[in-house]
């Protein structure tokens, strides 16, 4: 488990220039300061150091002031646990399938998010409390165990799936939740969407009018909304040109987007286009091209529906929809803030930019 918190400092062992005593803070076995070693250094009661600490009246100035600068030279700390039990958790759960954060195509832009979330959440002091787990089950038996812990006030899911159990979880247990994901989900928790259906209708049209009639698709898991989204989205712009789509799910990393796309261009009918859900398939994919002793833009065009530094660096560089992560991050986490601040239950849309278009494609030519 990761806490994503402000860390703070304190230091090495030293003798307190004020009182003279050993903070008992240090090396390995080192217990961390209490209360009670703030009171008997500043010599004053426990009861003057709560309210000398708590910003309380009853203590002059002169005493608060002492005890303030002892607790910062012993490196006190309140307990996160006394403070929860007092006013809560004031943190947000984010659990993670290991199955989509080991491919790498997904796992990329996971810090992107984060930092954005966090930024926003950083603005209360909200720690934001990040695990991986092995699947969905591993994940709806940790909601249950934090959630009878308080170890956090709202919980972000990501990378919903169309059946998705951790959603009955948190009705079930009526956890205030913000969802990430395209698709309606019920008005019990908020809900972030990415017009991901729209933006891959715009990348159909555009190889339509490039004269693209058979286009591939290799994306992540067929379970995730996301996937599914897509794959409409381009099926609707290729239907209108009576063009056909040939879609590849994989679990999502490289090496399973070579393989699909390995498939595809040696097929009895390969794509004169195919289109990948990350920056790491895409760069895959010229590899795959180039090892069949196919010419890209000209032999096949190739598209990613998400950008990245690797796909500008490419050879060619590689058409993509710009990425979203950050604009994600930033929109769940304020949407965090309203629940905490009013348990209603937002719907935020995110639109994804216009597209990259660069050398990777081309106008059919087979």
């Amino acid at each position: 488990m990761i806490v994503v918190t402000p860390a703070h400092d304190t230091g090495k062992d030293a003798v307190s220039p004020t009182t003279g005593a050993q903070p008992v803070l240090g090396g390995p076995g080192a217990r961390r300061p209490t209360i009670t070693d703030v009171a008997k250094a500043a010599g004053v009661s426990i009861a003057v150091v709560s309210y000398a600490l708590n910003g309380r009246p009853g203590v002059s100035a002169a005493t608060r002031e002492r005890v303030l600068r002892v607790a910062d030279e012993f490196g006190w700390r309140p307990s996160a646990a006394a403070r929860s039990m007092r006013s809560g958790p004031r943190a947000v759960g984010l659990v993670v399938d290991r199955g989509l954060t080991g491919a790498v195509g997904y796992g990329a832009h996971v810090l992107e998010f984060v930092v954005a979330l966090q930024d926003v959440l950083a603005t209360r002091h909200l720690a934001l409390v990040l695990q991986v787990v092995d699947d969905l089950p591993a994940a709806v038996a940790l909601y249950g165990e934090w959630w009878a812990e308080r170890r956090f006030d709202v919980m972000v899911v990501t990378d919903v799936r169309t059946e998705d159990p951790r959603l009955d979880a948190l009705r079930r247990l009526r956890i205030p939740a913000v969802v990430v994901g395209a698709g309606d989900v019920a008005g019990e928790v908020a809900n972030v969407r990415v017009d991901d259906e729209q933006a891959a209708e715009r990348v159909g049209r555009y190889l339509i009018e490039l004269g693209h009639r058979h286009v591939g698709a290799v994306t992540g898991p067929a379970s995730l909304q996301r996937t599914r989204s897509r794959v409409a989205g381009m099926e609707r712009a290729l239907d209108t040109a009576g063009a056909t789509l040939v879609h590849e799910p994989t679990g999502g990393s490289p090496e399973e987007a070579a393989a699909a796309c390995r498939r595809l261009l040696t097929g009895d009918r390969p794509p004169s286009a195919v289109v990948f859900d990350t920056d790491h398939m895409a760069v895959a994919a010229l590899d795959v091209a180039r090892r069949t002793g196919l010419a890209v833009p000209w032999d096949v065009s190739i598209v990613a529906l998400s950008d990245s530094p690797l796909c500008r660096l490419a050879t060619p560089s590689i058409t993509s929809l710009p990425s979203v992560q950050a604009d994600l991050g930033t929109a769940v986490g304020e949407a965090v803030l309203t629940v905490l601040d009013s348990q209603a239950a937002p719907v935020r849309d995110i639109e994804v930019g216009g597209l990259a278009v660069r050398g990777s494609t081309g106008p059919r030519s087979r």
